[in-house]
């Protein structure tokens, strides 16, 4: 099914975002208009800024970033439960392409106790009937301490993926178990993001 208001936009048979089969068509067809291409400057500010730790990328899709932190010697590793997603991120890993695992992140145990997970689109690539699975499973893998910290695509979409999310029902989501300490924008975004992303970082409490 094509897109007719956007020719740009290739045919696509899968049109549910909780099947890995939606998003390896969408590597498969070279359709990542997500996909960043490098690291962004705010995620390299936040390492800069601390010490080694143990970070776990979900929905990782080409996972620039996990090269990034291995290449510093950061223990880390990137899931993904869509295989094409993998396929990419290993090849672009290189020498590091054992760090990408093919999985759910619901059911994923890391091989380490997490002191970051590193949020990249992949809250807003959830249904909101997703968050709340999301936000216990956040805070059953982050002891106290430990940082739930990245891009956070702000504000209510009629559609989605992206699925954007007010600023509201973020707090509600996670206060429970987060506190903020971090909130500031970010420039570079991609298009698909354009004016709506904020830098975060929660601290499991």
């Amino acid at each position: 099914m094509s897109d007719p208001t956007n020719p740009d936009v290739p045919d696509f048979e899968n049109r549910d975002p909780n099947s890995p089969g939606f998003w390896n068509e969408r590597f498969g067809q070279h359709f990542t208009p997500w996909d960043q291409a490098g690291v962004p400057e705010a995620f390299k500010t936040f390492v800069a800024a601390r010490q080694t730790q143990n970070v776990l990328i979900p929905g990782c899709g080409s996972a620039y970033e996990a090269r990034y932190l291995a290449e510093r010697g950061w223990p880390v590793r990137a899931i993904d439960f869509a295989a094409g997603a993998v396929v990419a991120a290993r090849a672009q890993l290189g020498a590091h392409a054992g760090l990408v695992e093919e999985a759910d992140f619901f059911a994923y145990e890391p091989p380490f106790s997490t002191d970051w997970v590193y949020e990249r689109a992949f809250l807003c690539a959830l249904p909101k009937d997703r968050w709340e699975n999301y936000a216990d499973r956040m805070a059953a893998l982050l002891k106290p301490g430990a940082l739930l910290a990245g891009f956070f695509f702000i504000g209510s979409t009629p559609k989605g993926p992206p699925f954007g999310i007010e600023r509201g029902e973020l707090d509600a989501l996670l206060s429970p178990h987060f506190e903020l300490i971090e909130d500031r924008e970010v420039s570079g975004s991609l298009p698909v993001f354009a004016g709506r992303e904020r830098w975060m970082t929660w601290r499991r409490f």
